[in-house]
C-alpha cells in the first residue's frame, strides 16, 4: 500500500478524510463485489434510486442510520445518496457488521462508517454518537439505540431533526413506550409495521437467515430433531415453517392465547417453556422480550442442548445466569460456546446470544430486504414532505407507500393481478344491493 508525504497509508488518508472507523479499509473490493450482487435482487430499490437520481429530492438532508450494515443496507444508503442525502452510518448490532461492506462503502462512496464486527459495548455506543455528529435531520434505526441515544444524551439535536424510522419489532416496541409517556421528542415511522416488511422480511427473511445462521454455526441435521421456537409472531413464524420444512419436530412456546392457537392450527405442539426445555435439541427466541430461556430451563435441558436467538437484542437468553452455572466455557467452532454444568451437562450458546442469522450468517436475503428498504427510503420521503405535520408519536408506514412497493415488487417479477371493474367498485361501495 502506498503512503503519502506524511507516511499515512491509503487506509489512515481515506478514515481521516472520511472520519470512519471500520476493520480494514482493504476489504473493500470484496465488499463492493457483494453488494453489487445483492443489489441484483433488489430492484424495487434500483427503482427508487433511478428516480432520486434525477430527482435528487434528499439534498440537503442529513440523515444518521443505526442499521446491521450488510450488503442490503449498502444498496438502502447508495439509494439515499443518490437522492441527495447526506449520510452517516453505525452498526445497530456488535456482531451484524459485514466489514468488507464498511470498507466499501468508505472507499468507493465515501460515506462515514463506524462499524466494526464483534466491537465491544464500549465502541458501539462511541459508534453511535459519532454517527450522530452529523447533526441529522432524519434518523433510520433498528432496535431504536440511535433514538434513545439523542433523547438521554444529545438533546441538542432534537431542535433539528424532522423525523425518523424504526425498522425492527423491539424498536417500534420501544418506543412506543417512549410515546406513551410522552417521551418522545420526535415522530416515528414504524417501517416494522408495513405489511410488505413483517409479512415478508420478518417470515420468510428470518425464517430463512435464523437457518441459514444456525447451520453454518453448527453444522447439525435439522431433520429429525426437536426444534422449540419461543414466541409466534411473523418471525417465529417463519423460523418455525423452515424448521418443519426441513424435517423438525416443531414445539412452540407463547404467552399470547391467539398466537398458540395459532400455532396449534398450524400443525406445531404448544406448551410451556419450562416443558419444551426437557425436549427441545434446538432452542430459538425470538420474542423481543428478556429472560425468555431462564436458568430453570437451562436446569431441564438435555446434554448438548443448543440454544441461539434471532431476536434484536442478546437479553431473551438468560446468559448471566448461564455462566453462573457453568464449571467450565470454551469455544469449540466459530459462534458455538459450551458451557459445562456441575453435573457434567453441556449446553450451547450461539452467536453469544446476539441475532443468529447476522452473527453467523449474512442475514436476510436481499430480495425481501428490497421490500423493507424501499418503505424506509419512501418513509423518509414522507417525512421530509410532512415536516412540521407530524406529531411526536409512532406512526405506521402511510397505506399508499405500502401497496407501491407492493406494486413496484410484483411488476419487477413479471407478476400481473386483476383490478377491478367499475361495476365492483360500485357495489363495494354501496350498501343499497343485497342478495
Amino acid at each position: 500500500m502506498g503512503k503519502d508525504r506524511y507516511g499515512r497509508g491509503l487506509k489512515e488518508r481515506i478514515i481521516m478524510e472520511i472520519k470512519a472507523d471500520i476493520k480494514d479499509i482493504e476489504l473493500a473490493k470484496k465488499g463492493m463485489l457483494r453488494i453489487e450482487w445483492a443489489s441484483m435482487e433488489m430492484p424495487v430499490l434500483r427503482s427508487i434510486k433511478e428516480e432520486f437520481r434525477k430527482n435528487k429530492p434528499l439534498k440537503g438532508l442529513r440523515i444518521a442510520a443505526c442499521l446491521h450494515v450488510t450488503t442490503e443496507t449498502a444498496n438502502l444508503m447508495e439509494t439515499l445518496k443518490a437522492g441527495g442525502a447526506e449520510l452517516s452510518l453505525c452498526a445497530s448490532n456488535p456482531l451484524s457488521t459485514q466489514d468488507d461492506v464498511a470498507a466499501a462503502l468508505v472507499k468507493y462512496h465515501r460515506i462515514p462508517v463506524y462499524a466494526i464486527k464483534g466491537e465491544d459495548k464500549k465502541t458501539y455506543y462511541s459508534h453511535i454518537r459519532s454517527a450522530l455528529s452529523i447533526k441529522p435531520h432524519i434518523t433510520l434505526d433498528d432496535g431504536a439505540d440511535l433514538v434513545s441515544t439523542i433523547h438521554k444524551e444529545k438533546r441538542e439535536l432534537l431542535k433539528d431533526i424532522i423525523g425518523g424510522t424504526e425498522e425492527t419489532t423491539t424498536g417500534v416496541i420501544r418506543l412506543r413506550a417512549m410515546a406513551e409517556e410522552g417521551r418522545l421528542a420526535y415522530p416515528i415511522v414504524a417501517v416494522n409495521d408495513a405489511h410488505t416488511k413483517h409479512l415478508f422480511d420478518n417470515r420468510y427473511g428470518t425464517g430463512q437467515s435464523t437457518m441459514d445462521g444456525i447451520l453454518r454455526a453448527t453444522n447439525r441435521l435439522i431433520a429429525g430433531s426437536v426444534f422449540v421456537v419461543c414466541g409466534y409472531g411473523w418471525c417465529g413464524k417463519g423460523v418455525a415453517m423452515r424448521a418443519k420444512g426441513m424435517g423438525a419436530r416443531v414445539i412452540i412456546t407463547e404467552i399470547d392465547p391467539l398466537r398458540a392457537l395459532e400455532a396449534l392450527m398450524d400443525g406445531f405442539e404448544v406448551m410451556p417453556v419450562e416443558e419444551a426445555s426437557r425436549l427441545g435439541d434446538i432452542f430459538v427466541t425470538v420474542t423481543g422480550d428478556v429472560n425468555v430461556i431462564s436458568e430453570r430451563c437451562f436446569k431441564l435441558m438435555k446434554d448438548g442442548a443448543i440454544v441461539a436467538n434471532s431476536g434484536h437484542f442478546n437479553v431473551e437468553i438468560d446468559i448471566e445466569s448461564l455462566k453462573k452455572m457453568a464449571v467450565k466455557k470454551r469455544v469449540v467452532r466459530d459462534f458455538v460456546e459450551e458451557y459445562t454444568l456441575k453435573n457434567g451437562k453441556r449446553i450451547y450458546l450461539l452467536g453469544e446470544g446476539r441475532l443468529i442469522n447476522l452473527a453467523a450468517a449474512e442475514g436476510h436475503p436481499s430480495s425481501v430486504m428490497d421490500m423493507s428498504f424501499a418503505n424506509q427510503t419512501l418513509s423518509v420521503l414522507y417525512l421530509l414532505k410532512n415536516k412540521g405535520r407530524l406529531k411526536p408519536q409512532v406512526y405506521r408506514v402511510p397505506e399508499e407507500i405500502d401497496k407501491r412497493v407492493a406494486e413496484l415488487k410484483l411488476k419487477s417479477m413479471g407478476i400481473k393481478i386483476d383490478r377491478l371493474t367499475p361495476e365492483q367498485e360500485r357495489y363495494l361501495h354501496s350498501w343499497q344491493m343485497g342478495t
